[in-house]
């Protein structure tokens, strides 16, 4: 048996399937879509909050960060929100980028750090890691019950 047959066959095992579709149930609940939402527009709000604070021009490095930071949040979303049972693996990543956003002011060089800069990103930080943190316990204690079909 070849290595891609025996990866195959295992992605078909009844179990791993079974899995995946408790997992897609879990993050098709209410709760668990409005998180996603929430997540999306946050990781919007990320990308684009150089500009609408104002500080694009003062640091720059932090408005490409914030930047990359929440286009990365949104494709999460997304991706969350139309496979989970997929992507569950990738979970861990999104409260680690309300982190980043939370300790970027502080971390990346050549930053103006004013208060409306430090506010922008704690605060989008906070909700960011408090929403995934949300979602990741929902949906990992979909392991250890059962949702109803």
């Amino acid at each position: 048996m070849t290595h891609s047959t025996a990866s195959s066959s295992m992605a078909l095992h009844p179990d791993i399937v079974a899995l995946r579709e408790r997992y897609d149930r879990a993050g098709a609940t209410p709760f668990a879509q409005a998180v996603q939402g929430l997540m999306f527009l946050a990781g919007g709000y990320a990308a684009i909050s150089a500009w609408v604070v104002g500080f694009r021009g003062s640091s720059p490095a932090l408005s490409v960060s914030n930047l990359i930071t929440g286009i990365g949040l949104m494709v999460l979303a997304v991706g969350f929100a139309t496979s989970y049972g997929r992507l569950h693996g990738l979970s861990w990543v999104s409260p680690l980028l309300g982190v980043w956003l939370i300790i970027t002011p502080w971390v990346v060089q050549n930053t103006d750090r004013t208060t409306g800069l430090i506010v922008s990103n704690v605060v989008t930080g906070a909700c960011v890691t408090v929403l995934c943190l949300g979602l990741t316990v929902l949906l990992t204690s979909a392991r250890r019950r059962q949702l109803p079909d």
